[in-house]
């Protein structure tokens, strides 16, 4: 799935065969179906096996040799896309953000053009691997900035940054999500419900399928009413709460929206 949304955005793709070291490693029925499968050249594969530290080298400068240049989109002003977030309890929201054009910098004033939001960036870094402070970011360089945001929800993946002075145009591509699975999501206790809902919170950041807002049962008490986006992304988020976050959860009967066509032509849902 994620290879056919790859090749829509015409991106470049590095086929890697990995785990060559197993026993059982089949390296022929491999490139057979990269072939069969996704149209992609079998020879074109590299072969690899982390554990070895086979083809490491081969894999970094096929990265350098076929991966294009990043190219200014030629606007006039800063444009950058949002890939990611995470939470930090001191920093608050961190965002990880692509420069596409012009340069992003601390002290600058910096608009979240979906969510509307217009925020001062306090600190601008990039990652070597562990995170390091820098004075900017310029075009094609990926990193991270900070902007005391403290709600996750102001912060969508695959949105566009840019100067609210001088808007640049926003990037294609950005959808919101819309969730087909709801459950209510309970803590055990009902003091947790404060620290569930922060949890939930802080999943969010870097799920941004997942959807909540606030609901009470008579036999459960407080609790969150959760979308998502099937029944295994459910299963998923429910098993993060309790390993991440040490949430003892009781869960609903998962149910999905219903279209009602009432008799005077209009549909609601339920």
């Amino acid at each position: 799935a994620n290879v056919h949304l790859a090749m829509k955005q015409n991106l470049t793709i590095i086929p890697i065969i990995n785990k060559i070291d197993l026993p059982h490693a089949n390296i022929p029925m491999a490139k057979q179906q990269l072939e069969d499968i996704l149209a992609i050249p079998g020879e074109s594969a590299l072969l690899a096996s982390a554990k070895e530290g086979i083809g490491i080298e081969d894999i970094l400068e096929a990265i350098v040799h076929r991966m294009p240049a990043p190219k200014p989109t030629n606007v006039p002003s800063l444009q950058g896309l949002i890939f990611d977030s995470f939470f930090d309890t001191y920093k608050g929201v961190v965002i990880l953000v692509r420069v596409m054009n012009g340069e992003l910098k601390a002290g600058s004033q910096v608009k979240l053009l979906h969510s509307g939001k217009t925020v001062e960036v306090k600190e601008v870094g990039s990652f070597r691997p562990k995170p390091y402070v820098r004075d900017k970011l310029t075009v094609g360089e990926t990193g991270y900035f900070t902007a005391n945001i403290k709600t996750p929800r102001e912060v969508k993946v695959g949105d566009t940054i840019t100067d609210p002075r001088q808007p640049a145009p926003e990037l294609p591509g950005f959808q919101e999500i819309h969730p087909m699975v709801f459950s209510g999501i309970y803590p055990i206790n009902t003091a947790d419900y404060e620290g569930l809902k922060v949890s939930i919170a802080k999943l969010q950041l870097n799920d941004s399928a997942l959807t909540y807002q606030t609901e009470s049962s008579a036999a459960l008490g407080f609790g969150l009413r959760c979308g998502f986006l099937g029944l295994l992304h459910m299963e998923i988020v429910q098993e993060r709460l309790r390993r991440e976050f040490d949430m003892d959860i009781i869960a609903t009967y998962p149910s999905v929206v219903y279209q009602v066509h009432m008799t005077d032509g209009t549909v609601k849902q339920v």
